[in-house]
């Protein structure tokens, strides 16, 4: 027996509730420490690259997964790492303005259990999908979970925006505590019972876990789909953590209206990923490098059109829609072959190969993000405030410029069967 379509949506909301949690460090509190605390960007630049460097335990999670035949735990157990550390990064926002020292301890913690429970929780789920879905379904169901944990990001960010105007450290804590809660019980109740009811392929003979990765590693495709992963990525997530700062500080954008666009982008994004999955299974339109090529030159343009909107007097927030929307059409076509490349190799290691891909993504993900708030720091002391975001916004371009013609050379030019995205940090 594997996976109904029921089960599927269940697990969808469990990468649903990850990104509900995650939206909120990444964008309400990262923004709150740059404007209303008038911290450094690169402060929460390194917190959340800590974030990412912690998942570079990805692989170990997809391993124990592997062997011990319970993904489930794995899932739980993460989900409430990363409750905690959610409730605790907000808890330190009030605890940086009194004593920062205090402060930057507690949040040190808490985005080490962000980091380790998206690694368990988000790893062990995605092993699962892949091992006990029907391969016809496989595309399908990797899509789904895809979309879910975007619409649970964009949902999030437009719903806590409109409750934190006006801001308060005490609003800010009450809106967080029923996220991350409401999250953890979601979840719980999703995952339950799923994996005893479906049949899959029997856990690999053990091993030790370096034997295991190196066995991956060794495998060609895996290897280059890795390094492409952390190049994509990195001009991926360079915006991530100075997007609402500069609109805060060049455009005077509340908590509240900077919160809603962010979930504008992620709406944006949402709609980019239907539309090339239909477009790809649906209408058999186009190809996965095609789309690749197409997602990283409309999100440079848009990042263009936004270093300019100030002095040209554009509206920021279409623009911001208008980048969503190119790097959903990125994200569907970049890693649209990952589900089925997790399957193949020598041995049954799905959990360990898509804890490769993870950790990749997540290293290049806290790279780019310090990266693109310590140029903006580094700059602004011999710029202006909106050229030296201008110029940082131009220099990912660049790097999107750079991803598509390595695409252009990496990914296969034939038509892949339908798109198999996969959802994570």
């Amino acid at each position: 027996m594997t996976l109904s379509w029921t089960q599927i949506v269940r697990l969808g909301l469990v990468q649903m509730c990850i990104g509900a949690i995650v939206v909120l460090m990444t964008s309400t509190l990262n923004r709150l420490m740059v404007v209303e605390l008038a911290l450094p960007v690169v402060l929460p630049g390194l917190l959340v690259a800590f974030h990412y460097g912690v998942q570079i335990t990805r692989p170990n999670w997809g391993f124990l997964s592997d062997s011990g035949g319970n993904r489930t735990r794995w899932i739980i157990i993460g989900m409430a790492m990363l409750a905690t550390g959610g409730l605790s990064a907000a808890l330190a926002i009030p605890l940086l303005e009194t004593s920062f020292r205090a402060g930057l301890a507690v949040s040190v913690v808490a985005y080490a259990l962000i980091g380790l429970g998206v690694g368990a929780a988000g790893t062990s789920l995605l092993a699962l999908l892949a091992t006990a879905t029907a391969p016809e379904r496989r595309a399908a169901a990797a899509t789904i979970t895809w979309l879910m944990m975007v619409f649970g990001i964009a949902a999030t960010a437009i719903t806590a925006g409109q409750f934190l105007d006006p801001y308060s450290h005490g609003r800010l804590l009450a809106v967080v505590t029923v996220i991350v809660l409401g999250a953890f019980a979601v979840s719980s109740l999703s995952i339950w019972g799923i994996e005893r009811r479906v049949i899959f392929r029997p856990a690999p003979a053990p091993m030790p876990f370096r034997q295991g990765i190196a066995e991956i590693w060794a495998e060609r495709r895996a290897r280059h789909f890795t390094l492409f992963v952390f190049l994509s990525m990195t001009a991926f997530f360079m915006q991530e953590l100075i997007m609402e700062p500069y609109a805060g500080l060049v455009f005077g954008f509340t908590p509240g209206e900077s919160t809603q666009m962010s979930g504008a982008q992620n709406g944006g994004v949402f709609l980019g990923m239907v539309f090339v999955g239909i477009a790809l299974s649906g209408f058999r339109i186009g190809t996965l490098r095609n789309w690749v090529v197409i997602g990283c030159l409309g999100s440079a343009g848009m990042l263009g059109a936004i270093a300019f909107a100030a002095p040209a007097g554009l509206p920021l927030v279409p623009l911001v829609l208008g980048l969503g929307l190119f790097n959903g059409v990125f994200t569907v076509a970049a890693i649209g072959s990952m589900m089925q490349l997790a399957g193949q190799g020598r041995e049954a290691r799905e959990g360990t190969r898509m804890g490769l891909w993870g950790a990749s993504q997540a290293i290049a993900a806290g790279f780019g993000g310090l990266a693109g708030a310590a140029l903006v720091d580094v700059l602004r002391s011999v710029l202006e405030t909106a050229p030296a975001f201008g110029t940082t916004f131009l220099l990912q371009a660049g790097l999107f410029l750079a991803a598509a013609v390595v695409a252009v050379r990496v990914i296969d030019a034939g038509r892949a069967p339908a798109p198999a995205v996969v959802a994570g940090e």
